[in-house]
């Protein structure tokens, strides 16, 4: 305890001391936490950027990517055997092995980031319902007549263990990105209060420190503490900024750019699925259930409140390409009714050349046309998130070095500021 006593006694040197070692001090709080608290971001930025974004992309991807590759084994059951239709047969065959690729790639990337054994075991019964799958589609392009046996069971594999499968693993990795932008979120409002908390007291310090030595040794400057008290001010105002802005960035690319993007893969893969269906009425002999799936899908794809006309928009995007990607949806499902009255009525074969055609007119056509213009602005999206975790990035370059520097000056600055004054009770 003489220790203490004596630090807090009321002649000079005890004073000096104790204004200098809790100014000395506050600083090094500060710098360590600082330090902290700008390297957990930086590092919670990098994984929204490197993990959880790319994990929910590549859910969402692999969602659409296996829709697609049902859609194309039924153009090819629809094709096989019709030589006035082999172009249409030889562009299916190309986009079902494109589609099956991506589906691998995305199932090993799911594979390799599963961050728990739920997660992995779900991808592991992903790789096997896709062997079964792949067996039914192999059985039902080679059986000839009976095809539309063997594609019913491919199709049922696909919708009642593929892509639930797939939907929970989708739903996962969005809930890790909402945990990884909560997380940066709850550091951004750590770091912006310490600046506030911490900062302030050591401003309050240093200033008055000054004041305490302006009186008792009248002298009016000290450059030291001067110094120390810029420095830190130039600190805490950029670091609070840096932290706002870099927040803002990502919160405005997620809610623009990003969840967009994963909306605008769930209306694809839900169009792939209902341009599926039309095929399957045709595969199953007019069989009701695949065109009430059909008008369901496409009727939640034209809602005004979570169809395309709200995924496809924004402000960025404008109302011309919004209503473009609508009305060719449109046209498509115009193409649609129309193939559904060919078989109808009997002219079956009509209805297939028109379903899988691919010259202008064709539904085949008018899908690819509606699907352009989806892609192009899922594809922008995806650009605008990458540029904003860019953006973020270079932000908060350094910002986990920059206050040891400034600070490290501080503590450095705060006894050189009372060297002269300690010398004089020598």
């Amino acid at each position: 305890m003489p220790v203490v006593q004596r630090a807090f006694r009321p002649e000079t040197p005890a004073r000096l001391r104790l204004w200098a070692g809790a100014t000395a001090l506050t600083a090094a709080v500060l710098l360590v936490a600082a330090c902290l608290v700008m390297a957990r971001v930086q590092q919670q930025a990098r994984i929204i950027g490197d993990e959880a974004a790319p994990q929910a992309a590549n859910a969402a991807d692999l969602y659409f990517a296996l829709s697609d590759m049902d859609a194309q084994v039924a153009r090819l059951v629809l094709t096989s055997g019709r030589d006035d239709l082999a172009g249409s047969n030889i562009d299916a065959l190309g986009a079902y092995r494109e589609r099956g690729r991506q589906v691998d790639e995305s199932l090993q990337r799911s594979l390799t980031t599963a961050t728990s054994e739920e997660e992995r075991a779900i991808v592991l019964g992903l790789l096997h319902d896709l062997g079964a799958y792949r067996e039914r589609v192999w059985q039902a392009l080679t059986a000839g007549p009976a095809a539309a046996g063997y594609y019913t069971q491919a199709t049922n594999v696909l919708h009642l263990d593929l892509l639930p499968a797939a939907t929970s693993l989708r739903e996962a990795g969005e809930e890790r990105l909402d945990s990884a932008y909560g997380s940066k979120r709850a550091t951004e409002i750590a770091g912006v209060t310490l600046a506030a908390v911490v900062g302030g007291l050591l401003l309050i310090l240093l200033i008055g420190f000054q004041v305490w030595l302006a009186r008792r040794f009248r002298r009016l400057f000290n450059p030291a503490l001067i110094t120390a008290t810029v420095l830190t001010a130039l600190l805490l105002a950029p670091m609070a900024t840096v932290l706002i802005l870099q927040g803002q960035v990502l919160s405005r690319a997620r809610d623009e750019s990003l969840i967009p993007f994963l909306d605008l893969t769930r209306a694809r893969a839900i169009s792939y699925d209902a341009s599926a269906d039309t095929s399957r009425y045709l595969i199953s002999n007019r069989l009701d259930v695949y065109r009430r799936d059909f008008d369901r899908k496409a009727d939640a794809l034209e809602a005004g409140d979570s169809g395309l006309p709200t995924v496809a928009g924004g402000p960025d995007i404008g109302p011309y390409y919004t209503e473009q990607v609508v009305e060719r949806w449109k046209a498509y499902r115009a193409g649609h009714e129309r193939i559904v009255e060919l078989a109808d009525t009997g002219r079956k074969a009509e209805a297939v050349t028109a379903l899988t055609g691919i010259r202008r007119g064709d539904a085949s056509f008018d899908f690819s046309y509606y699907d352009a213009a989806v892609a192009e602005i899922a594809a922008s999206r995806r650009d605008d998130f990458d540029t904003a975790l860019r953006d973020a990035g270079i932000l908060l370059t350094g910002w986990p070095f920059v206050p040891a520097v400034a600070l490290g000056l501080v503590i450095l600055l705060v006894p050189l500021s009372v060297r002269k004054r300690f010398a004089e009770y020598r």
